[in-house]
Parts: C-alpha cells; structure tokens; sequence
C-alpha cells in the first residue's frame, strides 16, 4: 500500500512539456509515472511525435517513480526514436523513472541528484492462490528491470539484485562508480525535492525535508470518462495496483 500511498500523495497530473530548440528537443518527465495522475506513455508518445525529426531529444526526469507497466511503454517509444537520447537527472529518479532513463543513449545526472532502485511491490486482493500468483508476476517484473540495470552498469546480477532488496538510493558519484549514469552534471540552482517520499522506507533525510516546489506548468485538460482506456476488472486488480522500480 506505500506505492499506492505515493501516487496518491503526489497526484498533481502535470502535463508533458515539449520545447523545440533548432535541431534539438526537450522533454521533460517532471511527474508520478501513472496513465491518469501523471506522465503517461500516450502524452509521451505525442510529445516525441512533436519532436519530429530532431537530432537529439533530451529527457530531463525528477520523477518519484510509479506504474511499471506504463513506465516500460515509455521506454519502447524512447527506444524507437530516430535520433539520439539523453536523460538528464535534474533531481529525482527513483522507482519506475530509472528504466526510463537507462533506455536513453546517454545519461547525466546532476550532482546533488538521487537514483533509486528497489523490488517490485503490489497490491493483490484474493485467496492463496491469488497471493502465490501476484507473487509470481512480481518476480518475473523484477527479472526485466534486474537485466536492464545489468545491462547498463555490467555487474554481477547478484549484486542488483541486493541492491533492490534493500531500497537503495545512491548519489550522483555513486551511481556513476556504479554505471548507472554515464556523467554528472551541475546541479541546476536551487533544486529542490517536490515529492512526498513517506511511502519509501530508506528515502534521504535531506529529501524528506525539503519543502515542496510548485512548477510552473500549464494546465491539462482531463479526458472524458468515454476516452479513457478501459480494461477488466482482472486486468485492473493486477495491472493498475503494480508499481515498481
């Protein structure tokens, strides 16, 4: 229920911001990664279409992370852009926002950021056999993002694995010694942590701290219920309540 907790405490459903600067382009990821409170693969999806035929698209994230299953729809529409990626950690990538920004070509992280990695979590209601399949499922989830972390730093398996069992949340140093970055940055002038980070266990003192930051987005227009994408309630007991690194 501490992921539920966390898109609930950080639902402001900011849009996706697109900014077209000559042969470049600028995405930024500023949300909970979620289909309805926050950045979604469709806004995603759009806003790469915007960026037409830009050389390179820079994502900047500070995300607390959120929804595995979209967060991975957003990493196969970053995959098949035409020109390079980079990510750029502004100040938070934690959870289902460090997928998204290993599947860019490069990425920089600004000194004074966080990186989080941790174990798939979820929500089941149900009998035994229930709880032994969800189990299952999350296991399996955590087998993909395990292979892209160890795809990215090239260590030992085992070595992610633990990480993730402990929540680990690593600085800008850390997480270039480790590979997870490829260069630091830095840091913009006065960042600051705009999330609600009570639902992790291990989260920085000094993030936890931090009061939070309005940002200066434009409204979004929310989708009537006849456009919003439908699914079972199977599909949405298991799918929907699934959040993860």
């Amino acid at each position: 229920m501490k992921i539920l907790q966390l898109l609930r405490d950080n639902a402001t459903r900011r849009p996706v911001n697109l900014v077209r600067n000559g042969a470049d382009a600028t995405l930024y990821i500023y949300d909970v990664i979620d289909p309805y409170w926050g950045v979604s693969a469709p806004g995603v999806i759009d806003a790469i279409a915007q960026a037409g035929d830009a050389a390179t698209l820079h994502v900047h994230i500070n995300s607390p992370g959120g929804d595995v299953f979209e967060g991975r729809a957003i990493m196969a529409a970053l995959g098949r852009f035409s020109g390079k990626t980079i990510a750029h950690i502004d100040s938070l990538c934690a959870s289902a926002a460090t997928s998204i920004a290993l599947a860019c070509d490069e990425v920089e992280m600004s000194d004074g950021a966080f990186f989080m990695i941790h174990n798939a979590s979820g929500a089941v209601w149900g009998d035994k056999n229930a709880m032994r399949e969800t189990a299952d499922l999350l296991e399996k989830i955590e087998g993909a993002i395990v292979n892209d972390y160890v795809k990215k730093t090239g260590l030992d398996e085992a070595q992610i694995v633990d990480w993730m069992n402990q929540e680990s949340w690593f600085s800008a140093s850390e997480a270039l010694s480790y590979g997870f970055v490829d260069r630091i940055a830095e840091a913009p002038k006065g960042a600051k942590n705009t999330w609600n980070l009570s639902a992790y266990t291990k989260a920085p003192e000094s993030l936890c701290k931090t009061e939070p930051e309005k940002l200066e987005t434009p409204p979004v227009e929310t989708p009537p219920e006849d456009k919003k994408p439908a699914m079972g309630v199977a599909n949405a007991n298991r799918l929907r309540l699934l959040q993860v690194v």
